[in-house]
């Protein structure tokens, strides 16, 4: 494996303990992959399950007309592929990365294998699906029943926080396809958070100016799914230093 890229970046394979952990590390494989590139459609037998380590992935929940709504954002957290040791055979959304990175991928067959030996790996994965759950039951809500703006701010944290830094990469049309909205409602919501100080939007760069103004802006939905994950961090952590 790289000297440059660790497994336990992934703050799942981190929480293992080292024995456990050195048993599936010959299963994994680093890769690379690029904005825009989809690991997997909706109905779709997986081959992988993926660990991300600095790439953030978007779970996209697709419609018979060809749109699309994001429903989850995974980053170096959790896991891609729940479906392959949750029972189910094909996945339930559509896998595609909003951030280039890297990730370590795991064939499905081993996954499963390892899940149902009970080990620490199936816990960490229970608990992030957890987490997991209660973000795309939260987003879906947000889209729902509140503004473009503070579906813009809920995301804009949410991906901020899977980067190391307040700046990041992507067009107003990929954010409103990811939030299912016109680009022209992303267009004025995001003047508007620049005109109050919060964000700098220039050519497909957004920067965070006011971190604090931008999450009193945001719906009660980031604060909601920011504790989940706070609260599986911390318990990562713990395990990581058991």
């Amino acid at each position: 494996m790289s000297a440059i890229h660790d497994p336990k970046q992934n703050h799942l394979l981190g929480a293992m303990p080292d024995d456990q952990f050195e048993h599936i590390a010959p299963h994994l494989e680093l890769v690379s992959l690029e904005r825009s590139e989809v690991l997997y459609e909706f109905d779709e037998a997986l081959e992988y399950g993926y660990f991300p380590t600095t790439l953030i992935a978007s779970l996209l929940c697709s419609m018979e007309d060809g749109t699309s709504a994001e429903v989850a954002v995974v980053g170096n957290e959790g896991v891609l592929g729940v479906s392959i040791f949750m029972g189910g055979q094909t996945s339930l959304t559509q896998a595609t990365i909003q951030h280039s990175g890297h990730a370590y991928r795991m064939k499905s067959s081993i996954l499963k294998e390892e899940f149902d030996h009970c080990g620490s790996l199936q816990h960490l994965l229970m608990r992030y699906t957890q987490t997991l759950i209660v973000q795309m039951s939260q987003t879906t809500g947000c889209n729902r029943r509140h503004s473009v703006e503070q579906q813009l701010c809920r995301w804009l944290l949410q991906n901020i926080d899977r980067l190391p830094t307040d700046e990041l990469r992507m067009t107003q049309e990929l954010i409103a396809n990811m939030l299912g909205v016109r680009r022209e409602s992303i267009t004025e919501a995001a003047v508007r958070l620049q005109d109050a100080g919060l964000i700098s939007y220039s050519r497909g760069r957004i920067e965070i100016l006011d971190r604090h103004k931008l999450e009193a802006q945001a719906c009660e939905c980031y604060d909601i799914v920011k504790k989940q994950y706070d609260s599986l961090l911390a318990d990562l952590a713990d395990k990581a230093v058991g």
